[in-house]
């Protein structure tokens, strides 16, 4: 649909003031005619909710399936691979197992129809949260959701498991844990390293809160299996131990980037090593990244630079502390540009993030040429206005 209306409207400055302020016009980004493949590009996709489900903000969860699935091909022609079931999917923040089963079930059903890339979340959420398990327990858990993704079809990412972090005493526990459940996996699986930024009952993971001690249980677990590993993910915001971590790697074995502060320096590359990418924020700039791995393939680094930088302000301001609010802001976009009918989140989670904070995101979206369809957003920003009181 598009509006009339005119584009300015009073946005919320910082500091509480109010300017007036219009978007422009949103960047020429094309999809791609044919697959990329200077990288591989997983986008970490968000969850549509129903929001007439009764329960929230204490679940269970319940979801638009058809506003869902549209997403997954929005992000597919773009020429993006979906991680799904993820952090950004409020996995853990909402989505319990019951519904990350579905999803994953549709979404791979999905993806074979569109000839989409897709990767799966394995966890162990299926134990109950106010007990604690056994390493037993835990890896059974993490069997069953690998198997299940794995007989529909799909890949797994055997994500960081807050049951394993409680219950592990030493390295050697999580090596047992992860040994057991690469041996059982039919296809190479993704890592996922999440770091406490994201998750604070992650802090130690590895058995190590040193991170030099924890990178090496993680190489040594990696050298071990590296038949059954296709990459590892790192979430830790530290580009520096990425690039180690990246060169440290058996040959083969990908880093995936999940920094989504730094990740142009680290997909762009030292010359020698480059990330891939699995990020949350390329939920929301699929458009950008996609024409910056198209400019890669084509051997333009200045244009990967040129399609890139503009989104680095918007992820920094999405992923800003406290880091877990980040989905808000991705939900907050995907409503602007129409992939929703409604800004509301499982948990009732939109309301993570302040008036302010979102009229920033409105402006850095708009400076990265993300705006698909500036009237629309300036509408939905106005409701959006309406209800916190400014303008009224």
């Amino acid at each position: 649909m598009t509006f009339t209306a005119a584009r300015r409207l009073e946005l919320p400055r910082p500091d509480g003031t109010l300017e007036s302020f219009a978007p422009g016009e949103p960047a020429p980004f094309e999809p791609p005619a044919r697959p990329l493949r200077s990288r591989v590009f997983f986008a970490a996709a968000h969850v549509v909710c129903d929001p007439l489900a009764p329960g929230d903000p204490a679940g269970p969860a319940r979801l638009d399936w058809d506003a869902t699935l549209a997403y997954r091909r929005h992000l597919w022609s773009w020429g993006l691979g979906v991680a799904e079931a993820m952090d950004t999917a409020q996995r853990g923040m909402g989505l319990d197992w019951a519904a990350a089963r579905e999803l994953i079930r549709r979404s791979i059903s999905e993806a074979r129809a569109s000839g989409g890339e897709i990767a799966c979340g394995a966890g162990t959420d299926q134990l109950p949260a106010d007990r604690p398990a056994s390493l037993d327990a835990i890896r059974e858990a993490y069997l069953e959701q690998l198997g299940f993704i794995e007989g529909e079809g799909g890949r797994g990412v055997m994500m960081a498991s807050r049951a394993l972090a409680v219950a592990a005493r030493s390295a050697d526990d999580y090596r047992s844990i992860y040994d057991a459940v690469l041996a059982e996996a039919r296809r190479p699986v993704i890592l996922h390293w999440l770091g406490e930024q994201f998750d604070p009952s992650l802090r130690g993971y590895w058995g190590a809160r040193d991170l030099d001690e924890a990178s090496a249980t993680v190489l040594e677990l990696i050298a071990d299996n590296a038949e059954r590993i296709d990459g590892i993910k790192t979430s830790l915001l530290d580009a520096e131990r990425e690039r180690a971590l990246r060169r440290a790697l058996p040959a083969g074995v990908r880093l995936y980037t999940g920094d989504d502060l730094n990740y142009p320096d680290l997909i762009r590359g030292d010359g020698e090593t480059a990330s891939d990418a699995l990020l949350g924020v390329f939920d929301a700039i699929a458009p950008a990244a996609s024409a910056a791995l198209q400019a890669l393939d084509a051997g333009d680094a200045a244009g990967f630079d040129e399609r890139v930088a503009p989104t680095l302000p918007l992820a920094r301001r999405l992923f800003e502390p406290p880091t877990p609010g980040y989905k808000t802001g991705i939900v907050f976009l995907a409503y602007l540009g129409g992939h929703q009918r409604h800004f509301r989140m499982v948990g009732g989670l939109e309301s993570a993030r302040s008036i302010l904070h979102l009229s920033e995101v409105f402006r850095l979206a708009d400076r990265a040429g993300l705006l698909r369809d500036p009237d629309l957003a300036v509408e939905r920003m106005r409701r959006l206005l309406a209800l916190a009181g400014v303008g009224e």
